[in-house]
């Protein structure tokens, strides 16, 4: 009997280690994933968000902005036809996981630019990693005539510069926030204006059905008087505010939004140095964004 028992508490003593064991390699292979869908698309109204779309995929972009809505009202039908409408055509493509090279071109100034973006760190289910971080850049050139510049420059006095990086949070199914700090740089710009500017903003989805959402954006240029080439600031030499909000459909491959925003400027760049719309005065314009994805 004494030999029955100790052959019992050996096995049993098997049973309850290989099912630790067990527990312990389920526990370790588990993989603490990213939050489903933190954004809806990776533009939100003129900013970038922390999503990228899966490698390999292509995306066709149309951002349009239309004239200002209290300049002549009815008469232009605010906005909508008046003459100074922007719009850009994108082209962008996931190399690879997290990364995303694009270029476009700009009726404002005719600008070609080239976009890249990287999503360095994503936040997961578990909240180990509580937020997402991106980087994005954009190098733009200047394409209007040699006779709309002047005739005393350098073909890189057409180049200006944008980074940023981006700090997201997903609180929940139906809220999501970013905040960004950049930098911007123009080799040229109006006379009594200054070459470099710092920007803080904000963004924010609210999704309110599966398929829509809620849009806000305030993009803030920073009155640095260490990096100013100005005694002061004044209306002329420096940008005001970007504010704007509109709503968003999403499905699988396309995103359609509709928004009032105060920039003229689609560019981020053009819009942190150039804008000169107070939206506290009612200087909006209606736009709108078309995403197409491809997959291959």
């Amino acid at each position: 009997m004494n030999a029955k028992k100790i052959i019992l508490n050996f096995i049993l003593s098997l049973l309850i280690a290989g099912t630790g064991f067990a527990q312990d390699t389920l526990k370790v292979k588990k993989v603490d994933k990213p939050v489903r869908f933190p954004w809806d698309s990776e533009l939100l109204i003129d900013n970038q968000t922390t999503l990228s779309p899966p490698a390999k995929t292509l995306e066709f972009i149309i951002q349009h902005r239309f004239g200002l809505v209290n300049q002549k009202g009815i008469h232009d039908l605010f906005g909508l036809y008046a003459p100074g409408a922007n719009i850009r055509l994108g082209l962008n493509y996931t190399v690879a996981k997290h990364l995303t090279l694009g270029y476009g071109i700009t009726k404002k100034n005719m600008y070609s630019d080239f976009q890249v973006k990287w999503t360095i760190i994503e936040q997961t289910r578990s909240n180990r990693i509580p937020v997402a971080v991106a980087v994005f850049g954009d190098f733009a050139v200047d394409g209007r005539s040699n006779e709309a510049l002047g005739t005393q420059y350098k073909f890189s006095n057409r180049y200006s510069y944008f980074s940023q990086v981006i700090v997201s949070r997903k609180f929940c199914d139906h809220f999501s926030i970013a905040a960004t700090a950049s930098f911007t740089h123009f080799n040229t710009v109006a006379v009594g204006r200054n070459h470099d500017v710092i920007g803080v903003g904000v963004n924010g989805q609210i999704k309110f059905s599966p398929q829509s959402s809620i849009l806000f954006q305030y993009d803030i240029p920073l009155k640095i008087q260490g990096i100013s080439e100005q005694s002061e600031f004044t209306s002329l030499n420096s940008a005001k505010p970007n504010f704007g909000f509109g709503y968003q459909v999403e499905t699988a491959a396309h995103s359609f939004q509709i928004y009032f925003t105060t920039a003229d400027g689609i560019l981020p760049q053009d819009i942190y140095l150039n804008n000169r719309n107070d939206w506290t005065k009612g200087d909006f314009m209606i736009g709108f964004t078309i995403t197409r994805l491809w997959n291959f």
